[in-house]
């Protein structure tokens, strides 16, 4: 038999053993693969609820009889007043009240009358998510009752309102829809990543780790098979399997995207089929380097336990590398194509805001991953008769 026939029978082998745990696998696909639909579903949920509020017409008002030109233009405005409860503090706390409460002071007409500046005031709680973003739709309500009798108090007296508004200001937002949205969804790459490294965990410390520790394998290199053969099998399982998990995490926002609550977001969020392909290439090179070190990791353990400790490493690397972005006010920076995992995470933002693809950090991306796969596949197979015979 040739040495990719006996490649093949251990990459078949490998993928088998991988696929008959289906607890773990069951485990790993509603971990990773369902994770970051619900998480998108979530997050629409949560802004559906604040837009929802946000446009809410009705203003909870406590003492509104001292200020019957205020309960007018809120009226005018198509809004309701309703009277706040006496116990709106605690209720607020308790998050059992969903807006703002506006507190009108005793004489508050009066004092407006004499060309005084009366206080209002806007009870909230930053606890109650509901009621602190009403706050902002009833501090916009107020500044436009306030230019409204600063206005009228200048017409009276001859002077034009224009006055206290020499220039008009625009604001213009170069960013498009899919780079607003991704302010949003750009934790999706970060669910992917995590996708491919417990896809790739389990099956990886199973085959080096956990095979030396139920003695398989010993009869495995008894056999007179090329070890390049071997290891290219097993690591082949190991990518196939990590693929597969990254594959079905990319796929499953697409039906997500019709569970969506918010509108806003649906009209925002555009992710089909060609971001779906795109990340999947993405990650390809990823699935690769990260399978490889895995086992390399693995490959040194004599238990299956130890393994798992020692790629706790690998995992937190993996996971708090993208969020250095987050960190970096300063944009994207030019070393980031050199870190495996930050690189695949800021080309897959690049994807949801999107933005066209440089072939420069994509071909850095790629040649750091081939790298470090075939050094950790050369250091798999150099070590692997010294792990099956210690």
């Amino acid at each position: 038999m040739t040495g990719l026939s006996l490649l093949a029978i251990v990459l078949r082998k490998e993928l088998a053993d991988a696929l008959r745990d289906r607890r773990t696998l069951i485990v790993v696909l509603i971990s990773s693969v369902l994770l970051g639909p619900l998480v998108l579903v979530a997050l629409s949920g949560l802004i559906a609820t604040l837009e929802a509020q946000a446009e809410k017409r009705e203003v909870v008002v406590s003492g509104i009889e001292h200020a019957p030109a205020l309960r007018n233009f809120i009226e005018r405005q198509s809004y309701v007043v309703t009277p706040a409860p006496a116990d709106y503090e605690a209720k607020l706390r308790a998050q059992k009240l969903g807006d703002p409460v506006l507190l009108v002071p005793p004489g508050f007409e009066a004092a407006l009358l004499r060309g005084e500046q009366p206080a209002l005031a806007i009870v909230s709680d930053t606890g109650n998510k509901a009621a602190e973003a009403g706050a902002g739709r009833v501090q916009r309500l107020l500044a436009a009752y306030a230019r409204e009798r600063g206005a009228l108090s200048l017409a009276l007296r001859g002077v034009s309102p224009q006055l206290l508004e020499p220039m008009q200001v625009e604001e213009r937002d170069l960013a498009s829809a899919q780079g607003r949205a991704a302010q949003l969804t750009g934790m999706l790459p970060f669910f992917v990543i995590m996708a491919v490294v417990y896809g790739a965990l389990n099956a990886a410390l199973d085959t080096t780790a956990g095979e030396r520790e139920r003695g398989s394998l010993e009869p495995l290199l008894a056999n007179p098979a090329p070890r390049w053969a071997l290891v290219g099998g097993k690591w082949g399982a190991v990518f196939a399997l990590a693929m597969l998990i990254a594959v079905l995490c990319c796929l499953s926002f697409l039906p997500a995207q019709w569970l969506l609550r918010s509108d806003t977001l649906q009209a925002m969020f555009q992710f089909g089929w060609v971001e779906a392909m795109l990340f999947i290439a993405l990650l390809l090179p990823l699935a690769a380097a990260l399978s490889a070190l895995l086992m390399a990791v693995a490959i040194r353990c004599k238990t299956f336990k130890e393994a798992q400790a020692n790629s706790t490493v690998v995992v937190l690397a993996a996971s708090l590398l993208p969020l250095m972005t987050l960190f970096n006010q300063t944009g994207e920076a030019w070393w980031h194509a050199w870190v495996p995992g930050l690189a695949q995470f800021t080309l897959m933002t690049r994807v949801l805001k999107g933005e066209a693809l440089a072939m420069q950090p994509v071909a850095v991306s790629l040649a750091v991953c081939t790298v470090l796969t075939v050094v950790s596949v050369v250091f798999v197979a150099r070590h692997l008769r010294a792990a099956a015979v210690r």
